[in-house]
């Protein structure tokens, strides 16, 4: 019976929960916020641009092609900036290509090589997408002074560039 109530003993004092400091996540409240509202913003996204029968994946391709002018890029360039496989980016290509939103062409230079570019109905897809941006925009920055606008882009292209000097360390 005694060795029963020592065990009792064991275990409630186990359970008995300690009076420790734990530790608080609250110095990387900015890394979290940073990646909430830009996780938030593309779920946003999603919704604002289903009607327009695109996908994330193909905004975000179609996005990457219109910032490099209309020089195409090649699939592995587009898979480096966007961050996915090769396999990835090619079938994703595929249906954009099958959608008449981007055309593949052979690179100038190296033949062998092909470049995607954007086609005209792409462009007319690109300017609704900014078009329904615009208006999303307006709504996520209700209240944000161009000002307080201005001062998160310099400090969010600041961390940026320390991020990127980082990496080149390593």
């Amino acid at each position: 019976m005694e060795a029963s109530a020592g065990m009792n003993d064991v275990q409630q004092k186990s359970t008995v929960p300690r009076k420790q400091k734990r530790p608080e996540a609250v110095r990387f409240r900015f890394g979290y916020l940073l990646h909430d509202v830009s996780r938030t913003r593309r779920t946003l996204i999603d919704h604002w641009m289903k009607p327009l029968g695109i996908t994330r994946a193909q905004w975000s391709l179609l996005s990457a092609l219109s910032r490099g002018g209309n020089d195409g890029m090649m699939q592995v360039d587009l898979a480096r900036l966007l961050e996915v496989g090769k396999v990835t980016i090619g079938g994703l290509v595929d249906r954009l290509e099958s959608s008449g939103h981007v055309e593949r062409r052979a690179d100038p230079q190296d033949r062998r090589a092909k470049r995607v570019y954007i086609t005209d109905q792409g462009w007319k897809m690109i300017r609704s997408m900014i078009s329904v941006a615009e208006k999303m925009n307006k709504k996520v920055m209700a209240g944000v002074s161009d000002k307080d606008l201005a001062t998160v882009e310099r400090v969010l292209l600041l961390i940026k560039n320390n991020i990127r000097d980082a990496l080149k360390e390593r």
